[in-house]
């Protein structure tokens, strides 16, 4: 049986990139999956916000109508970590990752599921079950929706950042 689907932080944040393949493919992922599911952990929420609170509050204000409606008609389920994602113990695919995303990589294997990100260092790791969003088409959210994130894009975010 498969496990869920996860998505951290720059997938998420990707969607206000300032690079537009990356734009669209996260953007797109997020669109193709609006009825269905997907895991983020408390930890990437957290991210997220962490990263939008740095710019200008005109710019917050632009960008949070169109997160918090997103997070309403998805289904995000937001999870912590538990005990037994601080006891993946070495894992080789983990080395050279920062603390945050080993705990999420460690979520990741022990929900047998698959991590769909943009984030360079996690799609560095070739062993663990990480993907790249692709697309070849921008793919748009409902009328309401897609206006919010269209308003939302007063947030650029550079991939560095991500």
């Amino acid at each position: 049986m498969a496990g869920d689907e996860y998505v951290d932080a720059a997938l998420f944040l990707g969607m206000n990139s300032t690079e537009e393949p990356v734009r669209i493919a996260c953007k797109s992922f997020f669109a193709a999956r609006l009825s269905g599911r997907v895991v983020m952990s408390l930890e990437q929420v957290g991210r997220c916000d962490d990263l939008v609170w740095r710019f200008p509050r005109a710019v917050q204000d632009a960008y949070y109508p169109f997160m918090d409606n997103l997070h309403t008609d998805m289904r995000i389920e937001r999870r912590g970590y538990d005990a037994a994602d601080l006891r993946v113990g070495p894992v080789a695919e983990l080395n050279g990752l920062a603390t945050h995303e080993q705990l999420l990589a460690a979520m990741v294997l022990n929900g047998n599921g698959v991590l769909w990100s943009v984030s360079p260092r996690l799609l560095a790791h070739g062993r663990l079950p990480i993907r790249a969003p692709e697309a070849d088409a921008e793919l748009s959210f409902p009328e309401a929706l897609e206006r919010l994130y269209r308003t939302s894009l007063a947030l650029r975010v550079p991939m560095a950042e991500l």
